[in-house]
């Protein structure tokens, strides 16, 4: 019986990350961050955007203790491993040798884990590091900065989302994410 619950259970892990995943791809495809958002409407932008709010369901997933703790963890895994397959595949299809595919990906990797680290220390003080984060990194490859206002939108943005976070506990685990739209991030 208990290879077949094993099989059980990382197929639930599977489609939670699943679910998890569709929704941060749907969330990071919202217009209003490319139109009045100031995010350059490139691969780079949309990558950041993906990482931005990957990392936000990370880091509630990491912050699940108790009984769900390993699960949570073992969910953050899988959403992390398919973010990256579905990164590799997207390479694939724009037409990156399979030599390159792999370079690309460790790539990728690193600045994921970069930014990861960024806004997890910008969340963890106040001030500008958060701002300081994001122009780096959401905004490192736009023509132009963004206006003070937009950073500090899109700062009260991931504050809000992390809270959001927070209090969506297990949920997570299951698969259940919302993220407020970016506007309700001002009021």
């Amino acid at each position: 019986m208990m290879p077949l619950r094993r099989f059980l259970d990382g197929r639930r892990r599977r489609r939670a990350a699943h679910s998890l995943y569709t929704t941060i791809i749907e969330q990071a495809r919202q217009p209003d961050f490319y139109l009045h958002r100031h995010v350059p409407d490139s691969l780079d932008g949309r990558f950041d955007l993906i990482v931005l709010h990957a990392f936000l369901v990370m880091r509630g997933l990491g912050r699940i203790d108790g009984a769900g703790r390993d699960e949570a963890r073992e969910v953050s895994q899988e959403l992390f491993d398919l973010m990256f397959a579905d990164m590799e595949q997207n390479l694939r299809e724009l037409g990156v040798s399979d030599m390159a595919v792999g370079k690309r990906v460790k790539h990728m990797a690193q600045a994921f884990y970069g930014r990861v680290a960024a806004y997890d220390k910008g969340l963890g003080e106040d001030g500008a590091a958060l701002e300081d984060a994001l122009l780096r990194n959401l905004f490192g490859t736009a023509d132009a900065a963004p206006p003070q206002a937009v950073l500090a939108e899109m700062a009260a943005y991931l504050r809000r989302q992390d809270g959001a976070m927070a209090d969506a506990g297990a949920g997570l685990v299951e698969g259940r994410v919302r993220f407020a739209p970016l506007a309700e991030a001002a009021q």
